[in-house]
């Protein structure tokens, strides 16, 4: 099988390291491709960066290695991205993984799924530290104690690793929709992976949708929000799963 696995807002392709290779090991094919303005691409980021072009990153690694037959994984706020990629080319798709993920649905953007009484703080970053266009972080709280203290990677070799590496989102992969019009797109089959140790209202909501729904599968992993850095091995046995 060939697997896809997209990194969330803050992120690039370094944050599924661990799990890469546990996939390579068992023959599957891997790409852990970045968003443009993120990570090692950071130096593209610009003011007009919204979701449709972090959709257009994905895609154009579908098209132009020629991929097809792709499990697609979104984590976090990539499942917005993973949910526009599978509209826009569900032909390439034979599976879509959500892991501790939004699932938008049609014209939604991530920030009219935020909690409006999350957003004021937010918005403030972003005039204050993100020159009006980015998103430095997910709350006020420095990452030094926002990673050890709410998503709990308190391995200090990990946290060093992340910290040195975790940068500044274009403010727009958060205030452009998605869009779910192909019906093709919401036939491709579906799981949600619940990091259960993790607290988090709306991601207990899509688990109990993908539980009642048919198409979807659901499983659980007793992990905090970023098992491919805590749980490497415990994740990838859940994706190989999914390919076996």
């Amino acid at each position: 099988m060939t697997y896809v696995l997209v990194p969330p807002a803050w992120h690039g392709g370094w944050c599924w390291k661990k799990v890469k290779p546990l996939l390579q090991e068992r023959g599957h094919d891997v790409y852990t491709p970045t968003l443009t303005g993120l990570g090692e691409r950071s130096h593209l980021a610009h003011q007009e960066i919204g979701l449709d072009i972090h959709i257009h990153d994905i895609v154009n690694v579908l098209k132009y290695e020629d991929l097809s037959g792709v499990i697609l994984v979104g984590h976090s706020s990539s499942g917005m991205v993973i949910t526009g990629v599978a509209d826009r080319v569900p032909e390439l798709l034979s599976h879509l993984v959500y892991i501790d993920a939004f699932v938008p649905e049609d014209g939604q953007s991530m920030w009219d799924i935020i909690p409006p009484d999350r957003r004021p703080a937010m918005e403030a970053l972003v005039k204050t530290e993100g020159n009006g266009w980015l998103l430095p972080r997910f709350a006020a709280l420095p990452w030094e104690k926002f990673v050890p203290e709410v998503w709990r990677v308190t391995d200090e070799a990990d946290l060093r690793w992340m910290l040195a590496r975790l940068g500044p989102t274009p403010f727009g992969h958060f205030k452009e929709p998605v869009r779910r019009k192909n019906p093709a797109a919401e036939r491709l089959p579906r799981t949600y992976i619940r990091c259960t140790l993790y607290p988090h209202a709306g991601f207990d909501r899509y688990a109990e949708t993908a539980r009642r729904s048919a198409g979807w599968r659901y499983r659980e992993l007793a992990s905090y929000h970023h098992p491919a850095i805590t749980n490497p091995r415990e994740l990838a046995d859940l994706l190989l799963e999914i390919a076996s």
